[in-house]
């Protein structure tokens, strides 16, 4: 999907939003006009000029046009008046009821899934990302066919591989999609096979992974920023961060761990997206602990921490299968009053903490810390001066807390991971490392 089709090199198209409410779905006044700003600000990030806002109670979907037709006929009105091109409706809609909507209206239509996977196109920039989105637009498109070819109807005859006499054009447009899909997900397992090469590497030098995730806009990019002092792009917009990245931290006394950062959720996050996403987001699901990063100047800071929560389970991470969580109350500086609190136990704990101030931060930085050391042994070594090899797999593979140099020996105190206290071997009370 391509964003030529909102917007010029002119000036942006004008965009009219539509909100249907249906009695299963009554959020409540606030609730609705919260919803109702996150979609108009959706609809702003696709650099669209938004002209106006329109609200519907709807006591029954309509199966061609979704809303009823004196709705529709209003709408109408107003796309004339204001002379709007694009319709983004706030719900999902069916191919049939797209195509519908656009004759009805005289414009083009958009419903919430392709609003998102506009965005996610303009924003992807690895090789990646913009496969993830390419796969997921595709999977969205199948069922749109009919409505975004106007020569489906003629028949088209042909040979060998374009298909025998009387073949419909449509036929041969799906097919060529579900080709170019599974060309594209052998790509994308590829890229899964890499990733779990990667993640691999990490485990065998016993480098834990730290997941952020959260709501979209929850300053998760700041934050990491603040941790990695990276320059991973950050913007006050929905979807800023598309592309994971990976970073090293190095945690105060030495403890090392990897942080990644990941794509902000939203209310109904597409399915497409989950799913095309995936291979971005085993970083959260194979990641040790995770960070749930939360705007607490949020009036629907709940309801976020619910979106949040569900596209966890989405991705398998449910009880036994979930790591540690930890919440992260990020934007104290615009909350007087917030404070933190520790749990006996890390899942238990929530942090407070203003990523762009700084404040709260080393607070975050102690419970990592603590998370870490938790997990590792204190070891007392006594190597040989000329054991470089065992010296640098503490360097590499854990934190020494000290190493006292004598005439023939060298004492070393130094934190390591369950896994490679084993390596080592002592005979006559020097330590030596497993070949």
């Amino acid at each position: 999907m391509s964003t030529e089709l909102y917007q010029t090199e002119e000036e942006p198209d004008k965009a009219i939003s539509v909100h249907p409410e249906f009695p299963t779905k009554r959020l409540g006044a606030y609730a609705w006009k919260s919803r109702a700003e996150e979609f108009n600000r959706l609809v702003e990030t696709s650099n669209c000029d938004l002209v106006q806002s329109m609200r519907f109670n709807v006591r029954k979907s309509m199966a061609g046009l979704l809303l009823g037709s004196g709705q529709v006929e209003e709408i109408r009105a107003r796309v004339e008046e204001l002379e709007a091109v694009v319709v983004f409706v706030d719900h999902s809609l069916s191919p049939i009821q797209q195509r519908n909507l656009e004759e009805a209206l005289g414009a083009k239509v958009v419903d919430r899934t392709g609003l998102i996977l506009e965005i996610f196109a303009a924003r992807a920039r690895t090789r990646e990302g913009v496969m993830q989105v390419e796969l997921a637009s595709l999977n969205y498109q199948m069922g749109r066919l009919v409505r975004s070819w106007t020569h489906l109807e003629r028949q088209r005859g042909g040979f060998g591989f374009m298909g025998g006499p009387g073949e419909r054009q449509i036929e041969l447009d799906r097919r060529m999609i579900r080709d170019k899909i599974l060309a594209m997900e052998k790509d994308l397992d590829k890229v899964r096979q890499m990733r779990a090469t990667q993640r691999s590497g990490r485990r065998r030098k016993a480098i834990p992974t730290v997941a952020l995730v959260g709501y979209t806009n929850a300053g998760k990019s700041t934050l990491f920023n603040r941790l990695t002092n990276s320059g991973v792009y950050v913007a006050d917009q929905l979807f800023a961060t598309l592309d994971p990245t990976l970073r090293k931290l190095v945690l105060p006394g030495g403890l090392q761990l990897m942080l990644s950062d990941t794509v902000g959720f939203v209310q109904e996050l597409p399915h497409e997206l989950v799913d095309a996403f995936r291979a971005t987001l085993e970083e959260v699901i194979e990641a040790d602990l995770i960070l749930h990063v939360r705007d607490a100047s949020d009036p629907m800071l709940a309801e976020q921490g619910k979106v949040v929560n569900e596209t966890l389970e989405q991705l398998g991470l449910v009880g036994d299968f979930a790591p540690p969580i930890v919440e992260v109350m990020n934007k104290k500086d615009l909350v007087p009053g917030l404070e933190s609190f520790r749990a006996e136990t890390i899942p238990g704990s929530r942090m407070a903490l203003s990523a762009v101030s700084g404040e709260g931060v080393d607070q975050l930085l102690g419970l990592l810390t603590d998370w870490l050391t938790d997990e590792m042994h204190e070891l007392h070594l006594k190597l040989e001066h000329g054991d470089g090899r065992a010296l640098a797999f503490c360097h590499e593979h854990g934190t020494i807390i000290s190493a006292v140099t004598g005439e023939a020996y060298v004492d070393v105190v130094v934190l390591l991971n369950p896994a490679d206290v084993g390596r080592f071997t002592e005979t006559d009370g020097v330590h030596r490392l497993r070949k």
